[in-house]
């Protein structure tokens, strides 16, 4: 572009800056057909003109830029244009674009309507390349995709910028982040853009703790003249005045979904930083979750909580007291699960090892068996008989009741025990191990039939 074009591109854009924002469009619409295509181009893709404030991050020396924002703010947008800003000034060369799973990653922050391809230039529209997972500009500058369901595929490649997408519904958020972290280091300042609807996970917690990360809220609101009216109307007809609109419309932090069975003040109004003398424990257990694949990356995890019950056979259910001693959950083969097991089992002189018996029958116990030292250990499987809701409904329960007691801080166990909810379609695995662990002492306690959970 010529100086005298683009000093005219610049001087309309200065005129539509001083026109209200919500006029803005309608004033260029006007003005578009009198304009050369090429000034015309060069102030439509001027995202500073057309972005909302909260769109923009500001110029201060933060290192995350954390935007919590509800639904349709135009999170994708804000996060796709920022890194286009990033690689056309030359800040940035080798970006990762991290998202909940890689097709997501694909179809919405690369190939979506907001995504990258989309929003940049017609003259600095970057190459795809899914093979290669990577996205290439005619400046040489290029993008990675990851995902967190493969946390460990972030192990060794370097950044010297991050966009990360819905961070709060990560698979493995904390393995991710971690992963992530550790890469982040080229250039004199990389920096990192999340965009997501905040969920209660314990990481969002922790960012928005920390000195170098700066916030920016929005809600869906924010976005409704370019939402459809219907779209406006029916979330406010259905949520307003819940704690799904509080999170899903306002982006707010809330302690635990709407709707789940536990609550935080639950787990911390009787936290304990020491486990209690081992004579009060009448019975103690370690519970297996286990996952039906394993994949790493991509499997589920296995669940294991080792647990602990105060009750002599003649304690009033009323007064009974459970702690939760362990959470060593984790990605793991059938092998190194059954270590784990039978190792903590030895660890806490447990009085036995429970799991769940429909998905793998004999087999459980089978490979249990064959780890060192399992030969000495007692098996009792269950077979689930109810759903998820009714299982984990007496192990809450006993929450409210103040007679859980949690030995120290379990973040992921206690994340998935405050946002499942009996409409999730997860398969929360730490809190499953939970209940089968609970919900066995108690039967076993007091000589119950084990057909239960």
């Amino acid at each position: 572009m010529t100086t005298a074009k683009l000093s005219s591109a610049n001087s309309i854009i200065e005129r539509l800056k001083a026109i209200p924002r919500s006029l803005r469009q309608t004033a260029f619409e006007e003005i578009q057909n009198d304009l050369s295509e090429c000034i015309a181009a060069d102030v439509k893709y001027h995202w500073p003109l057309w972005a909302r404030e909260n769109q923009v991050p500001s110029d201060d020396l933060w290192r995350v830029w954390l935007l919590l924002a509800g639904r349709g703010f135009g999170k994708t947008r804000t996060g796709a244009e920022w890194v286009r800003a990033r690689v056309e000034s030359g800040q940035s060369s080798r970006i990762a674009l991290v998202a909940r799973t890689p097709h997501e990653v694909r179809d919405i922050m690369i190939q979506g309507d907001s995504g990258i391809v989309k929003i940049c230039p017609p003259w600095n529209t970057p190459t795809w390349e899914s093979s290669k997972r990577r996205l290439t500009w005619p400046n040489g500058a290029m993008a990675f995709a990851f995902s967190s369901y493969e946390p460990d595929q972030l192990r060794g490649p370097q950044f010297d910028a991050a966009w990360c997408d819905e961070l709060a519904s990560w698979q493995y958020p904390r393995l991710t982040w971690d992963n992530l972290a550790f890469g982040l280091r080229l250039g004199a300042y990389p920096k990192c853009v999340v965009t997501t609807t905040p969920k209660p996970i314990e990481l969002l917690r922790e960012l928005i703790a920390r000195k170098d990360v700066e916030i920016t809220t929005g809600s869906s609101y924010d976005n409704s003249q370019n939402l459809p009216p219907g779209y406006i109307d029916g979330i406010a007809a259905r949520y307003e005045g819940t704690n799904t609109g509080l999170q899903e419309i306002y982006a707010r932090l809330l302690k635990e979904a709407e709707g789940a069975l536990w609550k935080r003040e639950w787990i911390d109004d009787y936290r304990l930083d020491v486990a209690p003398d081992p004579e009060e424990m009448y019975m103690k257990a370690v519970a297996i979750d286990p996952a039906v694949t394993f994949n790493p990356g991509r499997s589920d995890e296995t669940g294991i909580i080792v647990a602990g019950i105060s009750d002599d056979g003649r304690t009033p259910a009323h007064d009974k007291r459970y702690w939760v001693l362990e959470d060593a959950s984790g990605v793991m083969t059938p092998d190194a699960w059954a270590r784990k097991a039978v190792e903590l089992a030895h660890k806490y002189d447990a009085d036995f090892i429970t799991g769940e018996t429909n998905q793998g029958g004999a087999l459980i116990e089978a490979v249990l068996r064959h780890a060192p030292g399992g030969q000495y250990i007692r098996f009792k499987g269950v077979h689930a008989v109810q759903n998820k809701r009714a299982r984990a409904q007496p192990v809450a329960a006993i929450y409210e009741q103040g007679r859980a007691r949690h030995v120290g801080q379990f973040t992921q166990l206690e994340d998935q025990m405050c946002g499942w909810t009996p409409q999730s379609s997860d398969s929360p695995d730490r809190m499953d191990a939970l209940v089968w662990a609970i919900n066995g002492l108690t039967e076993h306690s007091r000589g119950g039939l084990w057909l239960w959970v």
